[in-house]
């Protein structure tokens, strides 16, 4: 299955790269992925991206972004590319579903998958107690008591957000102040159902074999250790770039990123990245966008120059 540009994700920068690729009159076709729509879907209310004074859910600004999409004839698929060969002739991609792609350019846009913390716990109580969603699972702990660890942006939106459904919201941070923007933490601050506890680590969750039921925690001033009872936690410490497929096969950053030169170019020539899988700064629904439409552009010159 050949066409002139090749997209890989469905997120903001897919979905641009897209558009700007199909105007630009070439045959395009987009591989959706693990998460059609990526990571916006499952966020509640985005505030800031242009176009939207009252703000626009994440699900609603990406049906949207598809349905543009499919106003300009592209092909959107549903497959998740697990390995490619870039190494001699036409790059190739293969699905899950066993169908190479191939494409004159490629446009690799898959974002990033939710970052784990990695303890005891974790892994046995996911789906049972433990999450990386509060849009998705928040409904499930209402009058519940919940935890949420973190700092950053995202830390901060899931507590807020978690407390339409839960009890009590505990803020769990390694540090003693936010990264998140100013006006987030005002929200937290004023909101009475979050608490936050500083300086603290979760080191162990614990349950009855079926559900959360308190989670261990470190003070890492003093190493003393304690013990909070909740019913449910999500971890929202960032995301590490969804690269696995592209190992050994593209330059990757120490985190894990496609690196990039000048503009969206990647180390195979014919091959250009977009949003959060080669950005490590920004992370912003609007940069991956406009990265995407930078992607487009750089794939229809290369197009131009060497087919």
């Amino acid at each position: 299955m050949e066409s002139d540009v090749l997209i890989l994700g469905s997120g903001p920068a897919g979905y641009t790269a897209a558009i700007y690729a199909a105007r630009a009159g070439r045959s395009v076709k987009l591989i959706a992925g693990p998460q059609p729509g990526g990571q916006l879907t499952i966020t509640s209310t985005v505030e800031n991206y242009p176009g939207f004074a009252a703000g626009i859910s994440g699900p609603e600004l990406m049906d949207q972004m598809g349905a543009q999409v499919l106003k300009y004839g592209v092909t959107i698929v549903q497959d998740v590319i697990c390995s490619v060969d870039f190494s001699a002739g036409p790059p190739q991609c293969i699905g899950e579903s066993g169908v190479i792609y191939t494409g004159k350019s490629i446009i690799i846009a898959t974002g990033a998958t939710a970052r784990w913390l990695g303890i005891p716990g974790e892994k046995e109580y996911r789906g049972s107690g433990v999450s990386a969603c509060a849009t998705c699972d928040g409904f499930f702990f209402r009058n519940k008591s919940v935890a949420v660890v973190g700092g950053g942006n995202s830390a901060v939106e899931e507590a807020i957000f978690l407390t339409n459904f839960a009890q009590s919201v505990t803020l769990i941070h390694r540090r003693n102040t936010l990264a998140a923007e100013k006006l987030l933490q005002k929200r937290l601050q004023d909101n009475p159902r979050i608490h936050c506890l500083w300086n603290t680590v979760v080191t162990d969750i614990l349950g009855d074999g079926l559900k959360v039921k308190t989670l261990l925690l470190k003070n890492i001033d003093d190493d003393s250790i304690s013990e909070i009872a909740v019913d449910g936690v999500f971890v929202a410490i960032g995301h590490s770039p969804a690269t696995s497929a592209f190992t050994g096969a593209l330059e990757l950053d120490k985190n894990g990123g496609i690196v990039t030169f000048a503009g969206t170019s990647t180390s195979v020539p014919g091959i250009f990245a977009a949003g959060d899988v080669c950005d490590d700064v920004y992370k912003q629904a609007i940069t991956a966008a406009a990265q995407g439409c930078m992607a487009a552009l750089d794939a229809d010159k290369f197009l131009s120059t060497n087919i």
